[in-house]
């Protein structure tokens, strides 16, 4: 029941990840002409689907390797990679993003870094880039010692989770300044709650039942990689589905 209960879960979440994204793919293209990548406005309706898709939705996908029962027994270094490489596509996509946002602002001659959106996101970005390079250096190469890993180890999953928090509040606060700037002059106020008002603060919705999903699945103890001397207690859950 457990594990039926956990693939059900998984399920609805890569359902909900996938639906984020889409999403925002069709509010870009409905509601601001597609998508180039060529210094115009097309070019920044990149930006939010790619920092949906690189630092929600593959974040959190990254972030939920070791919740796979099939990574509790044997090796644990193929996870680690898996988990690190999620984590720098994720990263690249994100990178991507930031592209996007800069190259058609500074071709607008509009000013970088103004908006407490743009604060927000860039910090959000910051920090996970030295997750990154810290996981990476510690976690997965070889020379760091047991006794370095253990004592790091509850920072970087502190600042896992906090990490996917923060992009979260990002991709809500980027969703409403998008909002307040677009609706405005000869578009129907964002007051009045036009359709693109509507899907775009259902769209933000989406991404935070999605987010606290991840959450949940990452603090549910009875899904966490076991400890080595705790395994035999979880052997029920890995033969569930035998």
């Amino acid at each position: 029941m457990a594990m039926r209960w956990f693939y059900l879960s998984v399920l609805a979440l890569s359902s909900l990840g996938l639906m984020c994204i889409l999403f925002t793919v069709y509010w870009m293209q409905s509601w601001h002409g597609g998508f180039a990548w060529d210094g115009t406005i097309f070019m920044f309706n990149c930006h939010p689907v790619l920092m949906v898709a690189g630092m929600v939705v593959l974040y959190s996908a990254a972030s939920l390797v070791y919740r796979l029962p099939q990574s509790w027994l044997g090796s644990k270094l193929p996870w680690k990679i898996a988990h690190a490489a999620l984590h720098l596509l994720a990263f690249i996509l994100t990178v991507l993003g930031l592209v996007a946002v800069f190259r058609y602002h500074n071709r607008a001659n509009i000013a970088n870094l103004y908006s407490l959106h743009s604060w927000l996101g860039i910090t959000t970005v910051f920090l996970f880039a030295c997750q990154w390079f810290l996981g990476f250096a510690v976690f997965l190469l070889p020379w760091a010692s047991m006794w370095l890993r253990g004592l790091l180890k509850p920072v970087h999953v502190f600042f896992g989770a906090s990490i996917l928090s923060l992009a979260i509040a990002s991709v809500i606060s980027g969703i409403n300044e998008k909002l307040f700037f677009s609706l405005k002059n000869a578009t129907k106020p964002y007051s009045s709650l036009p359709g693109e008002a509507v899907f775009a603060n259902s769209t933000g919705m989406l991404v935070v039942v999605f987010g606290l999903l991840v959450l949940y699945i990452l603090q549910a103890s009875s899904w966490k990689r076991p400890e080595a001397g705790a395994m035999t207690e979880r052997q029920p859950l890995m033969h569930e589905r035998e």
